[in-house]
């Protein structure tokens, strides 16, 4: 069956995308249609940042794409050379992750993570809150303009001192209505489809409605995780499906059991 995701390709990867290549294992037919772009922004201050370990308690990641930026701001001047004297320094404190795919961008970079199986910001912010506490320095979390609360809101009620950088805005894909409108008229409406991010549930409703027309009730929406599956859900949605944990087997596994 066709299963429509609503995702990024993955950073850097060759080969398939895991998430095609999970539900090629089931026999679905998975096309990818990305819903988000991104502009990295203030990287002249996340560099000043990272290059000043002493001054933290420790880092938080909770997206790729906040890795991303810090690997730009190591290419940059031949940083590298520097950074090999100061990521030590780093994993003398703790880095916190949400969700493997983060976790192994932070290990690129010479990091090690900690928290890669809490799924969510609200899982980590239980990890943090377990083994931090209010006397260490501000913790430094580089992230989007689209961040949920959840974890400065929880560190914050706690009194673990945070400082937040934002390091990219995320705007909707140029080509996303094109690219829906492509697939549903050469492929129809899929059995399936699966949205990473309430973002992605913002951006692509009011398209995959129309073109889905009375077909839309017959559409199994699988999500990669709670927050998402919530954002399908307070718009009249039912969710068919939603993962485990935020990964290609697990929101695989969730699709072929929906379908």
């Amino acid at each position: 069956m066709n299963v429509l995701l609503l995702k990024e390709p993955r950073e850097g990867g060759s080969g398939p995308d895991p998430y095609i290549k999970e539900l090629s294992t089931y026999g679905h037919k998975a096309t990818l249609i990305p819903v988000l772009s991104f502009k990295f922004v203030s990287l002249d201050t996340l560099s000043e940042k990272l290059f000043q370990p002493e001054k933290y308690g420790g880092l938080i990641f909770t997206s790729p794409r906040a890795v991303e930026a810090v690997k730009i701001c190591l290419g940059v001047n031949n940083k590298k050379e520097v950074w090999e004297n100061l990521k030590d320094k780093w994993n003398a404190k703790t880095v916190y992750v949400v969700g493997k795919a983060t976790a192994s961008l932070v290990e690129e970079v010479g990091l090690s993570p900690l928290g890669e199986d809490t799924g969510t910001a609200d899982v980590l912010s239980r990890l943090i809150l377990e083994r931090e506490d209010s006397n260490i320095m501000p913790l430094f979390f580089p992230c989007g303009s689209i961040k949920r609360e959840v974890l400065p809101t929880a560190l914050r009620e706690n009194g673990i001192p945070l400082e937040t950088l934002t390091v990219y805005q995320t705007a909707q894909h140029p080509d996303l209505e094109k690219n829906l409108t492509n697939y549903f008229t050469q492929q129809g409406v899929p059995a399936s489809i699966a949205v990473f991010s309430p973002s992605g549930v913002n951006f692509c409703l009011e398209t995959v409605r129309r073109l889905s027309g009375p077909q839309l009730s017959q559409i199994k929406f699988a999500a990669i995780g709670p927050t998402t599956a919530d954002a399908l859900a307070a718009e009249g949605l039912t969710v068919s499906g939603s993962a485990e944990k935020p990964t290609a087997q697990h929101l695989a596994a969730a699709i072929a059991q929906a379908l």
